[in-house]
């Protein structure tokens, strides 16, 4: 059944489930899901003895970006010769050995850049250079031609579809007849760049997830067997989930059913190209644990992308583990692979976004707030820099400053947010430390201005706030104000203005703060300073006091240079909140 509101979205009104749990009340919908098969149904997935469940990832693999080739042909404007070169120049400075830089046969724009590698000096010595091509001989020759000359490793990397449909629908062959295509392209390889020295070989079985285990077994044996794989000349066999289909479990069990049973395994790198059409690209890389994983930086690719590298290998590094990738600055390479790309990476994207480490909930605020105050504590406690001790804030599973960042996007407020962040940022800005229940009083008035504007509130905000909260003089009629003061060694002289008054007043005995409570009552203004804590504003004094007039408890504050000025100003200031009508003391002088 639709709705006027939202005329093409159909509410669930199928029954609901038989076996369904009380508790859940969800019916059967309209969507067609009848259409497709599950992925059981579609191939044999090996149900053998699983290794993968009890494995620990201890080290980073061969990270090998495709951007340059399988990312750029998933833009629509792929990347021109300077947009090439700039991101070829990010991956090598970020520490990439082995990076797939295009597809020479596809267009004279990549075999051109390949060429401006093989006879510039852009690509360092030990930076290994991967060129990709169909198995097809015009292609290859197209493909070896480009990387002639070029003083760098060459990987040439030969592809072929191999699922059912593929071979059915696309390619119009037969097991058999696809094997041999495959084995033409393959000697096709060995003959055009098998004797150049410095060039490796590549084999991907494309949609390697959707095909059947024993067939991608036999051609990838058969392609390690004609290219005399060695341990000394190893071949990559790279087993891409081309398009996701399956829970990441079973992408396991395809790659170690792989592991176990390929010829020549220790002459055989074993990679994964997962993509991320389910949204578990990344999952599927750590649970296959292969040698070397295939992607983009930050998962550009078609349709919802390849498995994103740079996830990847910071997941590792919040596990303890080097990546042996450079992400010091990840806002450069953020805005490096925005221009090259021409797509805005979302505010949330894992590590990168804009908003990956930022908190806006109350509780999220205060758990940070106090996480980092323990950091603090704990780097002056054992004599060492906070950026060496061991990291454990709260919602933060690595330090932020660890890519570039600095806290001063980690904790921001909005009407979610509560007492922690809001004296976070007054902390972390103006240098202000609030007690508890301050907090707890000025996030009241925080909450009425985010009511109101319904936005997000900012630093310099929460200050204008909190002056006005606080600190300003209220535009009350017959409010006191502090004229003058002095302290002796005989007591407190206090002189306030009222209504263009002046009352001056003696107090022996006693301090400056109890000797401005008592000149208040004097003038039928009665408080009682409950606490008083002391904080500051760059150079100025701030005297923050909670007080009771009444039955009423409320904040106040003063600031000045001077300590005990800003004391006496915050008393006077809690005065002007709550008039009283005077009664006369003495003889007042007019101003």
């Amino acid at each position: 059944m639709s709705t006027s509101t939202f005329p093409r979205i159909f509410t669930p009104a199928g029954p609901v489930p038989a076996d369904a749990p009380v508790w859940n009340r969800q019916r059967h919908s309209a969507m067609p899901s009848h259409r497709y098969r599950d992925v059981y149904s579609r191939v044999e997935v090996p149900l053998a003895q699983r290794n993968w469940t009890t494995q620990r990832l201890t080290a980073a693999p061969l990270w090998v970006p495709v951007d340059l080739r399988d990312g750029n042909q998933a833009l629509a404007e792929p990347m021109d010769p300077g947009r090439k070169r700039r991101f070829f120049e990010l991956m090598v400075a970020m520490g990439y050995k082995e990076i797939e830089v295009g597809y020479p046969s596809a267009s004279q724009t990549d075999f051109d850049f390949v060429r401006l590698i093989v006879e510039t000096d852009i690509a360092p010595p030990d930076v290994t250079i991967v060129v990709f091509t169909p198995a097809r001989r015009d292609l290859i020759e197209r493909t070896v031609e480009s990387v002639r000359g070029v003083r760098n490793e060459v990987v040439v990397h030969m592809y072929t579809a191999t699922a059912p449909t593929w071979r059915e629908v696309v390619l119009h062959r037969d097991r058999t007849a696809l094997t041999e295509l495959i084995v033409a392209g393959g000697r096709d390889v060995m003959e055009l760049a098998g004797d150049l020295p410095n060039v490796r070989f590549e084999f991907s079985p494309e949609v390697f997830n959707l095909t059947e285990p024993d067939y991608a077994l036999e051609v990838c044996d058969a392609i390690t067997e004609l290219w005399d794989a060695t341990p000394e000349r190893p071949v990559i066999v790279n087993l891409p989930a081309t398009v996701e289909i399956a829970t990441p479990n079973v992408y396991a069990d395809q790659i170690e059913y792989m592991h176990t049973n390929l010829a020549r395994r220790d002459a055989v790198i074993l990679s994964v190209h997962p993509h991320n059409d389910r949204g578990t690209g990344i999952a599927c890389a750590e649970l296959a644990g292969a040698q070397r994983v295939e992607g983009c930086v930050f998962g550009n690719g078609e349709r919802t992308g390849n498995v994103d590298i740079a996830t990847l290998a910071l997941n590792l590094h919040a596990q303890g583990i080097d990546p042996m990738i450079d992400f010091s600055d990840i806002d450069e390479i953020r805005r490096t692979v925005e221009y090259c790309n021409r797509i805005e990476i979302h505010p949330r994207h894992p590590y990168v976004g804009d908003l990956v480490h930022t908190a806006f909930s109350g509780t999220h605020q205060d758990a940070i707030r106090k996480g980092f105050a323990e950091h603090r504590a704990r780097a002056v406690a054992e004599g060492r820099p906070e950026s060496e001790i061991d990291w454990r804030v709260t919602y933060l599973p690595i330090d932020p400053a660890d890519i570039g960042r600095t806290y001063d996007a980690v904790i921001r407020v909005n009407s979610q947010s509560g007492k922690g962040g809001v004296a976070y940022l007054l902390e972390s800005e103006y240098g202000i430390e609030i007690p508890r229940r301050l907090q707890i009083d000025f996030t009241r008035h925080v909450q009425d201005h985010t009511d109101t504007s319904g936005g997000e509130v900012t630093a310099t905000e929460l200050w204008e706030i909190f002056d006005t909260a606080y600190l300003a003089r209220p535009d009350v009629p017959g409010a006191p104000v502090l004229r003058a003061f002095d302290v002796t060694d005989a007591g407190t002289t206090i002189t306030l203005g009222i209504g263009g008054t002046e009352h001056r007043s003696v107090h022996e005995g006693v301090g400056p703060v109890e000797a401005s409570t008592d000149a208040l009552a004097r003038l039928g203004i009665d408080i009682e300073v409950l606490g008083l804590h002391q904080s500051s504003v760059g150079t100025d004094a701030l005297t923050l006091i909670e007080f009771r007039s009444g039955d009423d408890t409320r904040w106040a504050a003063g600031r000045h240079r001077s300590v005990l000025t800003a004391s006496l100003h915050a008393v006077v200031r809690a005065a002007a909140c709550i008039p009283r009508p005077l009664r006369t003391a003495g003889s007042p002088r007019s101003v």
